[in-house]
């Protein structure tokens, strides 16, 4: 069993890691993809693939939801409505264009002031209201298998 708490204890241990594209580790760099690594070998000791090198525009570059695709196969898919503290958000930056960000939903999103953990790139990993303009633009939610 997983429990939300320690996955919401280790993403904000995060919090103040650097902005590094393809990074996992924390302190030293993350982008928003190895931030879910990195949380999810904290929590399950291993990952469970290893990621392609991939390129800043990777996701225009080919249009495929390779990213949706990866949290399909390794993590638990619920709907927004359901979506629960230390859920994996998933993000579209427009209508029609693939998954591109991720962080983890880090307060109840029905609450007056629902938050994130994520790492934006030109910044390091923060905790940030989920206002609005991200708000629209979450596309999926995923639990970590086992997590309750």
């Amino acid at each position: 069993m997983v429990l939300r708490s320690d996955i919401l204890c280790e993403a904000r241990r995060w919090i103040g890691t650097p902005y590094r594209h393809q990074g996992s580790c924390r302190g030293a760099g993350c982008d928003c993809l190895g931030l879910v690594r990195g949380v999810w070998r904290a929590i399950h000791g291993t990952e469970p693939e290893a990621p392609p090198p991939y390129s800043r525009d990777w996701a225009e570059a080919d249009a495929r939801e390779t990213l949706l695709a990866a949290a399909r196969r390794h993590m638990e898919e619920r709907p927004l409505a359901e979506a629960r503290p230390g859920d994996v958000l998933l993000f579209r930056w427009r209508d029609g264009a693939p998954v591109k960000h991720a962080g983890f939903l880090s307060s109840d999103l029905a609450g007056a002031e629902p938050a994130m953990i994520h790492a934006y790139e030109g910044l390091s990993v923060s905790e940030s209201p989920l206002v609005p303009a991200w708000r629209r633009r979450i596309a999926a939610v995923f639990a970590f298998p086992g997590a309750r």
